[in-house]
């Protein structure tokens, strides 16, 4: 990939597709049984093949593996079971051979106890590290400080004898949050990006983005009136839900180191932010907060189609309308399926056809997308037995909530090998051995498999400025199909899909339209100048040089 930078390489992330990689998962190269850096660098063809634009890895970094990665304890070092930072260093080159960026996940909001920080800190409440958590004296009944919870259940607080006081934690008591009101603090965590950045990665997804502040005076969060109850960040079974979290998270402070952070982007031309927005009541409004202009970062994404509610098209109207009205001039980042969430194909109940629906959809949606491992060769959610469970989320939900183990299965590659051509060991996880019918060498063989459709799909989209930057309007639904439009300079395009198994028939909007997307299993027009549209069909169509009318908003 050349040095040289113009204007469309610095913006590359406008309509991106970024393919996730949770590395545990992918490949294994050295056959004990978890998948490394040098197997992403063995599947790198493969991920070039798609016809996606970059990749983002989940925490490789050292680690206890308390919580698999997310709970680190050394920021700027990669964990032995993953390799070293040799081998760091040639997935970089291995993806920019390939014409990919690499992207990678950040988790600036806590540290694991075993993090050299933490173990200053807790130590005394003098030291160089003293203020470097979120520390409280208890209550004067011995009580934590405030009633927060912590999302994988319980209080957020835990109590530490040495100092005889509290420190906070949004998850496990072994994931202390760092407290981002300190400037040392700050700084030591752009010092980590900026270790990253000049190893040569280009963008950084952002774990719990909203998180990263709380409250200076830890006050009380209110209880969240039942009817806004939802299980999107939480399972149902989880107390977590019954609060509105406005205190311990979502702090105004935010945007000022955001805007930090920004600034030490912009010293590296093309490198750009993902941020996660963990919030059931707020995301989309944060998204437009945290995104809006130039300042803070360059897109977010939300848990709206990550939810489980059913994805109809009255839902997805809701949400487009949602962030056209709270996120109108930021950019949002569509994704049905990552490492935290049942595959979106178990949890939406979809059938093959309603699949593909799904993934054109996702690729025609105007803003940025994701894409989760296996979510191209259709993965469902693999069931696990009890005891084959790993994750801690879903060991103390157990059995009302399974965890994120079942979305967290090994790729599987070759359908004739036991373990799926992952690994010459044992498997961290088992191989689903529905899963094994998918694979990805199958696959490859038959021109009808869903493979296919997501290269066609990916292709489509970068052939067609206007589903990647183009701007969105005429939203509507009728009965079961989803009517939008999408327009740059140089083209607009209607997108129609009916989501749905009953047959549906339609007029094109006024104009002179050109119905495209056969590839894509797109209908066409009849002899009677109607679309007759099966279950599960889609219906694309391009005006050339007819831009959206005067007055129609930028952005999504």
């Amino acid at each position: 990939m050349s040095t040289e930078r113009t204007d469309q390489d610095r913006d590359w992330w406008r309509g991106c597709v970024i393919y996730q990689i949770y590395p545990r998962s992918f490949q294994d190269a050295n056959a004990d049984g978890i998948g490394d850096l040098r197997g992403i660098v063995e599947r790198m063809p493969y991920l070039a093949s798609l016809g996606v634009d970059a990749i983002w890895i989940s925490p490789f970094y050292t680690s206890p593996m308390k919580d698999f990665g997310y709970d680190v304890s050394d920021f700027c070092d990669v964990d032995p079971i993953f390799g070293t930072l040799a081998d760091f260093d040639a997935v970089v080159a291995a993806a920019h051979e390939h014409g990919l960026r690499v992207m990678i996940d950040l988790v600036l909001s806590h540290t694991s106890d075993q993090h050299a920080w933490f173990t200053s800190s807790r130590a005394a409440r003098e030291g160089p590290h003293a203020d470097w958590y979120v520390w409280s004296d208890p209550r004067p009944d011995g009580t934590p400080p405030n009633n927060w919870l912590s999302i994988f259940g319980g209080p957020a607080w835990h109590w530490e004898p040495r100092r005889e006081q509290y420190f906070l934690h949004n998850f496990l008591t072994s994931q202390p949050d760092l407290n981002l009101h300190s400037e040392a603090v700050q700084s030591a965590l752009l010092g980590v990006m900026r270790f990253w950045l000049d190893r040569g990665v280009q963008g950084f997804r952002l774990d719990t983005v909203n998180f990263y502040f709380c409250d200076r005076e830890l006050r009380d969060n209110p209880p969240l009136p039942p009817e806004q109850r939802n299980a999107i960040l939480a399972p149902s079974v989880n107390p977590y839900n019954y609060q509105s979290h406005i205190h311990s998270k979502n702090q105004p402070e935010n945007l000022d180191f955001l805007a930090r952070l920004r600034r030490l982007l912009d010293e590296y031309p093309g490198a750009t932010s993902l941020g996660e927005i963990g919030d059931a009541q707020r995301g989309l409004e944060l998204i437009g907060l945290y995104t809006t202009g130039t300042r803070h970062l360059h897109m977010c994404y939300a848990f709206e189609f990550l939810a489980q509610e059913p994805l109809s098209a009255a839902r997805v109207a809701e949400v487009l309308y949602k962030a056209d009205h709270l996120a109108r001039d930021g950019w949002v980042t569509w994704a049905f399926s990552n490492h935290d969430v049942m595959r979106h194909a178990s949890r939406w109940g979809l059938s093959p056809a309603a699949q593909r629906l799904c993934a054109t959809l996702l690729l025609c949606l105007p803003g940025s997308a994701c894409l989760y491992q296996g979510e191209e060769l259709g993965l469902g959610q693999a069931d696990l037995a009890f005891e084959d469970i790993q994750d801690p989320y879903g060991k103390e939900f157990w059995p009302e909530y399974k965890g994120r183990d079942g979305c967290r299965t090994p790729m599987v590659w070759t359908g004739t090998e036991r373990n799926g051509g992952f690994t010459e060991g044992d498997p961290w996880l088992p191989i689903s051995q529905e899963h094994l019918r998918h694979a990805v060498d199958i696959q490859e063989s038959e021109p009808g498999a869903i493979l296919h459709h997501y290269r066609r799909a990916l292709a489509f989209r970068a052939a067609h400025p206007a589903l990647r930057s183009g701007r969105l309007d005429g939203v509507y639904v009728y009965g079961d199909v989803l009517h939008f439009r999408t327009a740059t300079e140089a083209e607009t395009l209607y997108c129609a899909f009916n989501m749905s198994d009953t047959p549906s028939t339609h007029n094109l909007p006024t104009g002179d339209w050109e119905i495209i997307g056969q590839e894509l299993g797109a209908v066409s027009m009849s002899r009677d100048g109607m679309l007759h549209m099966g279950p599960w069909q889609v219906c694309i169509a391009r005006q050339a040089n007819a831009p959206l009318p005067e007055g129609v908003p930028e952005g999504h």
